[in-house]
Order: C-alpha cells, then sequence, then structure tokens
C-alpha cells in the first residue's frame, strides 16, 4: 500500500527518537547496574526493550506503506554522570520526543491514515507514563534525599 510521503517522513523522524531512546536508557541501565542500582537498572533496560519494540513497529510500518525506514540516523544522546543528572538527562529526551510524537498523531490524522495514527497514541502513551515515572523518581529525591532514595534502589523497595 503506497503512503503519503509526508506520513512516511515523520514516521522516520519518531524512528529516529526511538533509535536514540534505545542507546541512552541501555547506556543508563548499565550505568546503574554497574554502581549496583539494580532497580533502576532493570526498569530502563526494560525501557529500552520496549524503545526497541516499539522502533519494530514503526520500521513494518514505514516498510508496508511502501517506504524506506531510516535505521542510519540518531539524535544526541543525554547521558548523565550521576542519578540526578541522568533522570534529568530522561527527562529532556523525553519533553523533547512527546510533541514529535504528538505532531505525527496530528499528521497522520489529516492524511487520514488512522493505523499509524494509532500506533503512534499507543507509544505516545507509553512515553507519558515514563515521563510521569521519571517526575516521581525526583519528587522521591527531593522528599527523601538522594542518599536515602538509591539505598531504596540498592534494596529494590518501590
Amino acid at each position: 500500500m503506497k503512503g503519503d510521503k509526508k506520513v512516511i517522513a515523520k514516521l522516520n523522524e519518531v524512528l529516529t527518537s526511538e533509535l536514540t531512546s534505545i542507546n541512552q536508557y541501555f547506556l543508563h541501565a548499565r550505568m546503574y547496574k554497574n554502581w549496583g542500582f539494580g532497580e533502576l537498572n532493570e526498569k530502563l533496560y526494560k525501557k529500552s526493550i520496549k524503545d526497541m519494540k516499539q522502533a519494530d513497529a514503526i520500521i513494518e510500518r514505514v516498510l508496508f506503506l511502501e517506504g524506506l525506514p531510516n535505521l542510519q540516523a540518531l539524535g544526541k544522546l543525554y547521558i548523565g554522570e550521576d542519578t540526578v543528572e541522568m533522570l534529568k538527562c530522561d527527562s529532556r529526551f523525553q519533553l523533547e520526543q512527546i510533541p514529535l510524537i504528538k505532531d505525527a498523531i496530528q499528521l497522520c490524522e489529516e492524511k487520514q491514515d488512522y493505523v499509524s495514527r494509532d500506533l503512534l497514541e499507543d507509544i505516545l502513551e507509553y512515553e507519558e507514563e515514563h515521563l510521569d515515572w521519571i517526575e516521581t523518581q525526583e519528587y522521591q529525591i527531593d522528599a527523601m534525599g538522594i542518599e536515602t532514595y538509591l539505598l531504596k534502589q540498592i534494596e529494590g523497595d518501590e
């Protein structure tokens, strides 16, 4: 099925964002693992895997629309050097990614590509939930202090 060129281009922009996200969250996960923060490692490792599955779904959709998925592009990674900075970097990334997805949803709606729209809406829901999780972690750090927060990440307490 021949898809709209603008939709395919926008899907490729979202794909670039997802591919970037995979790398950022995977590296942050492994940094947490190296530091012994198992809960943070597990959460971000799962996020990177979810992003890989989302990228896969976008790739399949672009191919279905007879477009060429661009796997060569990668956005800027925001890598922190400590937990607080890493959360800020992840928040920054999410705050850039979410409007991109919303724009793509709007374009798909305008072009009456409802399947692509629905795919992107599912991705948007997950990304907004992850941003909420990041904001919760930042609140917990402010409320209990970084030392207590990190101790809870070692213990595995939620």
